[in-house]
C-alpha cells in the first residue's frame, strides 16, 4: 500500500490540470504559433511559466485505485498486476482465472 500523502498529492495534482487545462491549452496556442510576433508569444511564455508546476498533465503519475501503486500499472484496468492478481484469485474480476499447466 502507497503512502496516503502520496496518494493525496497525486489528486491534489489531477485537480490542478483539470483546473488549469483550459487556460494553459490556450497559452500553448499562442506561444507555439509562428505567425504572431516574438513579444506576444514570449508573453504567453511567461504566462505559462507562471502556472502551478502541478498542472501541467505530464506531472500525473498513474496509480492503482486499489491500493495506490504507482508501477506494473495496467491502464485498460486501472489497477497494478499486484491487485490484479489478487482479486483475480479470490474471484473478483468476472472471466479471469488463474492459470495452471
Amino acid at each position: 500500500m502507497a503512502k496516503v500523502a502520496m496518494i493525496q498529492r497525486e489528486l491534489k495534482r489531477q485537480k490542478l490540470v483539470a483546473k488549469y487545462a483550459d487556460r494553459r491549452a490556450a497559452l500553448k496556442e499562442i506561444a507555439n504559433n509562428k505567425d504572431l510576433d516574438v513579444e506576444e508569444r514570449f508573453k504567453a511564455t511567461l504566462a505559462l511559466a507562471k502556472l502551478p508546476r502541478n498542472s501541467s498533465a505530464t506531472r500525473l503519475r498513474n496509480r492503482c485505485l486499489v491500493t495506490g501503486r504507482p508501477r506494473a500499472y495496467y491502464r485498460k484496468l486501472k489497477m497494478s498486476r499486484i491487485a490484479l492478481r489478487d482479486l483475480a484469485s479470490i474471484g473478483q474480476i468476472p472471466g479471469m482465472v488463474k492459470s495452471s499447466w
